[in-house]
């Protein structure tokens, strides 16, 4: 949790997550509605959303949630049948809390009531729960049956409880609302009037609960509260308790030591809170910390420079030790970066559930690689990509069910997102078994568009890569989906920006397959560090796959079949003096830097590898945004920069090289 600041910003940030919670529990229960442990997990999440909005002042939100928990506690009861309609009506209820707390005047109150009939109407005759300011004084009424015990709750909040917007109040009202209750203030340790602070809380209460509920239902009450309160619960009715566990009564001399066990789990509790470990930090300062690790990396750098060109050996070890020091540093916050992508994906289950239902199709999402983790700017921003993607693959991609049955398929179209890792990239693949892309028509639209030349040769990547031009669409019909040529082009620019790249395969019939590859972070990489000419550029290391030296039957031939047969491996290689215009004579045995990039090889020949380089990197300003050599740049030890190279874009130029030297 975050500390200081307004303490309604910690209620949306702790809602915002049991929301995202509460969400994939409720898509698992429209497909498992038969699974009692879901319904009790919905449960607890709206009891929690409804306690904790009570207590910070959110009464619309706890008003509402509390009908819908009501609906889900009969469900519990087994007195109403959990469908995957009633799912559906909790999901727009959880959009409708969410609304009430992250944007409360807009909320409509319409809204709210048609979603509450709509409960009203599924749980039938047991309606959801009545609408006034007890909810559950009914319930002992309810369930004659059910017997009830007597408890005692003693509690005291801690002094700054008002400041950090604790209502005790609410809390006691919350007990009332389990039975009949009898309540007892402490004023023992209520300071002089001279003394008191309005805004401080010395009062403490002695509250006797009678109720059907177990004892946690009362801890619930207290479950935001307990890490720094006092608080005992105990028996006051000893034969109920224990009754499963002797059949006789106790002792009145026990009756201390019970006491003890009864607060015990209340302890435990806050044990387990606090043993969690966690804390919220503002994403802005994740960003300034790995801004000052970016440049004591390049303070390190210069001093390890400084450091190889002095004859002092004490100075050496303490650059070493630094060094050592910087590195272990950088991979810790670069860690704390790191989220793993499962909390994206989880965000497009509803996405698909809520598009097959307005389209009429039958659609299951499945993932794999959710513990693959990436930097967390790029997860941030890879969102709005992803759902241009799925929602293309969904309306243009897969098929409405008569036809996916007409065509020898089941009726049931399938989504895949899997992540995988690969070098130093992460490979992120949307995948759908629907009826692939329709090259003729792209063509067409393309030529229509002056997008390319009528006639000209065009491979099935190059013709796909068409999609993401600006304003391009393929769709017969503009709908609220698709239709309007927007959406894939901003899909491309959000990849640019990361220095990713998108590749598209489909087959006619079996579907489509889009990847995106992309960086495992924007900030820091390790390097190796090569010469060409008086330049220095940086190659990421985790392409490089071995160093060898050219052959000198290769150094003197400029023209010609430029390849290394290398352990019986043809691998073509580019002379990057070539490339960047090197003015000064070659080296004179001059190096290749083996590179890999999804599984194709290609030698990039330099004068000189200098050696390993952690590269703090740096954005080419929107000037150089075209240049596809090059994917950023970086600072060395003295102050001079160096370029780092784009290996994909090199090693697909190797490739396409390679046919047109053979065929000469």
């Amino acid at each position: 949790m975050t500390g200081g600041g307004d303490p309604t910003d910690t209620f949306r940030q702790e809602a915002q997550e049991l929301l995202e919670q509460l969400e994939q529990i409720l898509l698992d229960l429209a497909r498992s509605p038969e699974n009692a442990e879901l319904v009790d997990s919905t449960f607890r999440a709206l009891h929690t959303i409804k306690g904790s909005g009570s207590m910070f002042g959110f009464d619309a939100v706890a008003g509402f949630t509390h009908h819908v928990e009501s609906a889900f506690d009969l469900v519990r009861k087994g007195k109403v049948a959990m469908t995957a309609a009633l799912a559906d009506i909790a999901l727009a209820g959880k959009d409708h809390i969410r609304n009430l707390i992250e944007r409360p005047e807009s909320a409509d109150p319409a809204t709210g009531q048609a979603i509450l009939a709509r409960l009203e109407a599924t749980v039938g005759g047991h309606g959801a729960a009545p609408a006034g300011p007890k909810p559950t004084e009914a319930g002992p009424v309810a369930a004659p049956t059910a017997p009830t015990s007597k408890w005692r709750v003693q509690f005291r909040l801690p002094v700054d409880a008002l400041a950090t917007g604790t209502n005790p109040l609410l809390l006691v009202d919350e007990l009332r609302a389990l039975g009949k209750a009898v309540v007892t203030p402490l004023l023992d340790k209520i300071p002089p009037l001279e003394a008191l602070n309005a805004t401080e809380c010395h009062i403490g209460w002695d509250i006797e609960v009678e109720t059907d509920k177990p004892k946690s239902a009362i801890e619930d009450v207290f479950l935001f509260v307990m890490d720094e309160m006092e608080l005992k619960i105990e028996p006051l009715d000893a034969p109920v308790p224990v009754a499963a566990q002797t059949a006789a009564a106790p002792a009145p001399a026990q009756a201390a030591p019970k006491a003890a066990t009864a607060a015990q789990p209340a302890k435990t509790a806050t044990e387990a809170l606090k043993g969690g470990g966690s804390i919220r930090v503002p994403a802005e300062r994740l960003d300034n910390l790995m801004d000052r690790v970016g440049e004591l990396v390049i303070a390190q750098s210069r001093l390890k420079q400084i450091a190889a060109a002095s004859q002092d050996s004490e100075f050496k070890s303490i650059s070493e030790e630094i060094e050592r020091l910087a590195l272990e540093l950088r991979d810790t916050t670069m860690g704390v970066r790191m989220v793993p992508i499962a909390q994206l994906f989880g965000r497009f289950r509803r996405l698909v559930h809520d598009l097959a239902v307005e389209l009429g199709k039958e659609i299951t999402l499945t993932t794999s690689g959710e513990e693959t983790e990436l930097d967390k700017t790029v997860i941030e921003r890879l969102n709005d990509p992803l759902v241009h993607l799925i929602r293309n693959s969904i309306d243009h991609g897969l098929e409405p069910p008569e036809q996916r049955t007409a065509a020898g398929k089941t009726a049931q179209g399938h989504i895949h997102l899997s992540a995988r890792h690969t070098g130093d990239k992460v490979l992120i693949s949307i995948t759908d078994d629907g009826k692939g892309l329709d090259r003729a028509r792209i063509r067409t639209r393309a030529e229509e568009n002056g997008l390319i030349a009528p006639g000209a040769e065009m491979s099935d990547s190059e013709l796909f890569q068409v999609i993401f031009q600006p304003g391009f669409s393929t769709a017969q019909a503009v709908t609220n989906l698709s239709g309007r040529g927007v959406g894939m082009d901003v899909v491309k620019r959000t990849l640019d920006a990361l220095r990713g790249s998108i590749d598209i395969a489909s087959t006619t019939g079996k579907g489509t397959e889009i990847t995106l590859r992309l960086p495992l972070t924007l900030a820091i990489i390790d390097g190796l560090l090569v010469r060409i000419g008086q330049g220095r550029y940086v190659i990421p290391l985790s392409a490089v796959e071995e160093c060898v030296e050219l052959p000198p039957v290769q150094e003197n031939r400029a023209n010609g079949s430029n390849f290394l047969n290398i352990r019986g491996d043809l691998v073509p290689f580019l002379r990057l003096r070539e490339m960047f215009n090197a003015m000064t004579p070659p080296d004179k045995y001059q190096k290749v830097v083996v590179v890999s990039s999804n599984d194709m090889r290609v030698g990039l020949v330099v004068d000189q590898v200098i050696g390993d380089h952690q590269t703090v990197i740096k954005s080419l300003s929107k000037l150089h945004a075209g240049v596809g050599t090059f994917s950023g740049a970086t600072i060395l030890g003295d102050g001079t920069v160096a370029l780092i190279l784009e290996i994909a874009h090199l090693v697909a130029r190797g490739q396409r090289e390679r046919p047109m030297k053979l065929a000469s």
